[in-house]
C-alpha cells in the first residue's frame, strides 16, 4: 500500500492495488478564495479562535496555547490511533510506518 502497510489478500479476490492516477492533482494552486468557494469549500476557522461553546480549544484571553489538539467533539486528532476493526487485523502483515 502507499502508506507502507503490507496486506495479505486472497488469490480469489479481485482488487486494484497501488496508487490511483492523477497524482499531481494535489499540487494545483487555486489562486484565490473565490475558486475554492466555487468548489463548495468554505473557509476553515481554527478551534482556538472560536468560543468555548463552539470548540474545546476555544476561549481565553489573548493567544491561547497549552491545549492538546482535539476535534470539535473532544477526540484527540494528531497521532491518536482510531483503528478499531479487529476483523481485518489478521490480513495486515506489516503495519504502516
Amino acid at each position: 500500500m502507499p502508506s507502507g502497510e503490507l496486506k495479505q489478500i486472497l488469490s480469489v479476490c479481485k482488487a486494484s492495488v497501488g496508487q490511483v492516477g492523477n497524482t499531481d492533482n494535489e499540487n494545483i494552486k487555486l489562486g484565490k478564495a473565490g475558486r475554492s468557494r466555487w468548489r463548495g469549500i468554505r473557509p476553515s476557522v481554527r478551534g482556538m479562535h472560536m468560543n468555548p461553546v463552539d470548540h474545546p480549544l476555544g476561549g481565553g484571553e489573548g493567544v491561547g496555547k497549552g491545549h492538546h489538539p482535539v476535534t470539535p467533539w473532544g477526540q484527540p486528532c494528531k497521532g491518536y490511533k482510531t483503528r478499531h476493526n479487529k476483523r481485518t487485523n489478521s490480513s495486515i502483515i506489516k503495519r504502516r510506518k
